[in-house]
């Protein structure tokens, strides 16, 4: 393990070394390459830094017990080292597990109503400002980019960026089938109804980390319809982008203008392809992980809301809390480090 560390340490200082000469200061795209991956070992150059620190001082200190006056004092350092330096260990173990080079990246997050009409409408929005208010505690900022108001409320669909550092890390284990089990709004006779929405969370894509070629996209302008300002049905500001590749589509039609519109349908293209050639290039490359956590499809039922006993449920690990109330105003770290902790503990047991 330690061969490894030294040899990513170099490997940071190498790097920090390029990002400091002339001709990678004025290319954007290679400073942008290198300061991505820079980040992704910061973390564990510095902990391996404070390893190295900690076993130091604790050979400083079992030399001190040479010295009678200074014994005692010696055995609470090295009982306080030792358990530093364990500490440390089982981090660098952590830090060394094969990282998501996406991990540091924005994540582009897009919820849908499902099953349930209305309801799965009503849901979906419920979810959006659930993430939303998790997202601003967590210190991130978020941006609405497309949004499809539902009739009785809550979206059809919306598409929103949460933007920081490490954003994708938090989230991207929202993938799949989120089920609600409460009495409706629009239930008149007080029965429970199950209904659902579906989040689907992707990376932020760089410039640099997807071609998408102006004869490859198919633009459709149209006019605006529902809730979004003035300008909404009275000019033709809404668009329809089609990767002709991929097939993907994406729409928006939120914006003030068509020229908003376009920048953020490409914003929101460029993640979709980029997305889409990430798990096929993994499939092709039989790089996909038996473990679901983090790559659940749309169809995969995640987690259950049931409002009448105040819990929620993730299918996926068999984590269950009797907080929904909480969970829905945006506490949400319980239930995401456990995703976390089990994913870790999968890759080192080697699932």
């Amino acid at each position: 393990m330690i061969e490894r560390l030294e040899l990513l340490k170099q490997k940071y200082e190498e790097l920090n070394n390029q990002l400091m000469q002339p001709e990678v200061l004025t290319d954007v795209k290679k400073s942008k390459e290198i300061s991505i991956e820079m980040a992704s070992l910061e973390d564990v150059v510095a902990c391996y830094d404070k390893y190295k620190v900690a076993c130091n001082d604790l050979e400083a200190a079992k030399e001190m017990l040479n010295d009678k006056e200074l014994a005692e004092f010696a055995n609470e350092e090295i009982e306080r080292l030792t358990k530093e330096k364990e500490d440390l260990e089982h981090e660098l173990e952590i830090l060394l597990i094969p990282k998501d080079k996406n991990d540091v990246k924005n994540v582009l997050m897009e919820i849908r109503g499902a099953a349930g009409g209305d309801e799965g409408n009503i849901f979906a929005g419920d979810l959006f400002r659930m993430y939303e208010k998790y997202a601003l505690k967590s210190g991130f900022q978020v941006e609405v980019l497309n949004a499809l108001d539902g009739a009785s409320g809550g979206y059809t669909l919306i598409e929103f960026m949460i933007k920081g550092k490490n954003a994708y890390s938090k989230f991207k284990y929202e993938s799949g089938s989120h089920r609600v089990q409460r009495v409706p709004v629009t239930e008149a006779n007080g029965r429970i109804q199950t209904s659902t929405a579906t989040v689907l969370a992707m990376p932020e894509a760089e410039d640099f980390e997807v071609d998408i070629k102006e004869s490859d996209i198919k633009i459709d302008i149209y006019r605006s319809s529902g809730a979004g300002g003035q300008h909404v049905n009275t000019t033709d500001s809404a668009v329809r982008m089609t990767h002709i590749p991929t097939g993907i589509v994406v729409t928006c039609q939120n914006q003030r203008s068509q020229i908003q519109n376009r920048e953020m349908a490409f914003q929101i293209l460029k993640s979709r392809v980029y997305d889409y050639m990430s798990e096929k290039e993994a499939a092709e490359t039989g790089a996909i992980r038996k473990s679901k956590i983090g790559t659940g499809d749309r169809s995969e039922k995640i987690r259950t809301y049931n409002y009448p006993q105040n819990r929620v449920t993730d299918h996926r690990i068999g984590f269950t809390t009797k907080q929904l109330d909480r969970v829905m105003e945006g506490e949400l770290d319980e239930i995401i480090e456990a995703l976390i902790t089990e994913d870790q503990r999968r890759k080192l047991a080697g699932e």
